[in-house]
């Protein structure tokens, strides 16, 4: 039997831990190292363990290290909204030096980690981690625009992993960045929409009109569209080494319409239970696509 010294150890241990998944945001940090090594195994021409173990690392350590930032950056701002006010720093949890600590720590393993690799996927995830604590996160109280400069560093992940494979950045890990890029928008738009009474507790500007309207879901319809068009390009044949069968495009073409069904599907009831659908089926979308892109290359 476990002594009481030694299930207060354990108990500690995991708020500590439980805290730290919830400063690095581990669900999302766990997606975003999913892009990369799709993308990854999109570029090399042979897979290596080590270098899918270092791109793993490295990419959770500069997800974790942007995430831990903006919450010290916004812990004051966590503490008005439902969602965010139990976070580490706002609840008191850990301290703002603590998570200062951790996330230059991270930072520092994170770059080195890919730097290892090659020096343009370092430069490529330092830029990452730059523009989400640098530029998008003050820019979150200021203007909606914010939600574009957040999409550069988020779409980051899945071309960094093409990077990583091959230490090259032309039109196909390009094409992978466009394809992310424009999914940002109807993802974090949907996500505003349902968050939208939370974010204004916290000062924030997420939608691009300010409310929950129709020039709201005319701009998710877009950026679906564009969304869509991207994706299937690589059928054609002019995105270098990056290559689709018909079969694929056929496929990822389907599922795009089917986001695009939910966000007219919004256009039309405009409240939070169609957004969330819309929200959940980008999820199911960027996950399934990538892994389509994979699975077409290794067949």
């Amino acid at each position: 039997m476990k002594t009481a010294v030694e299930t207060a150890e354990s108990h500690s241990f995991s708020l500590i831990l439980a805290d730290f998944k919830e400063l690095t945001k581990a669900r999302l940090a766990v997606s975003v190292v999913f892009s990369s090594i799709a993308g990854y195994l999109l570029g090399a021409t042979q897979i290596e363990v080590v270098s899918l173990l270092l791109l793993a690392f490295g990419g959770y350590c500069m997800v974790g290290a942007s995430n831990a930032f903006n919450q010290v950056i916004e812990k004051d701002l966590d503490a008005k909204m439902m969602r965010t006010r139990n976070r580490p720093l706002p609840a008191g949890r850990v301290s703002v030096n603590s998570a200062m600590f951790m996330a230059v720590t991270l930072t520092l393993l994170g770059v080195i980690t890919l730097y290892i690799l090659n020096p343009k996927t370092a430069m490529f995830g330092a830029i990452s981690i730059f523009l989400y604590t640098g530029v998008y996160t003050p820019l979150k109280t200021v203007t909606p625009l914010a939600v574009f400069v957040g999409a550069l560093p988020g779409a980051i992940p899945f071309m960094l992993g093409w990077v990583a494979a091959t230490n090259d950045f032309g039109i196909e890990p390009g094409t992978l960045f466009m394809i992310q890029f424009f999914w940002q928008f109807p993802h974090f738009w949907a996500l505003g929409w349902m968050l939208d009474d939370d974010y204004k507790r916290g000062g924030f500007k997420m939608l691009p009109t300010g409310a929950k309207d129709k020039g709201t879901v005319v701009q998710i319809i877009m950026y679906t569209i564009w969304m869509i068009i991207i994706s299937i390009i690589p059928v054609f044949g002019i995105t270098g080494r990056l290559h689709l069968s018909v079969l694929a495009a056929v496929i990822v073409f389907l599922m795009g319409m089917v986001m695009l069904a939910f966000a007219f599907r919004l256009y039309e009831k405009r409240d939070n239970k169609t957004a969330r659908k819309l929200m959940l089926a980008s999820v199911s979308y960027i996950t399934l696509m990538q892994l389509v892109y994979v699975i077409d290359k290794l067949l």
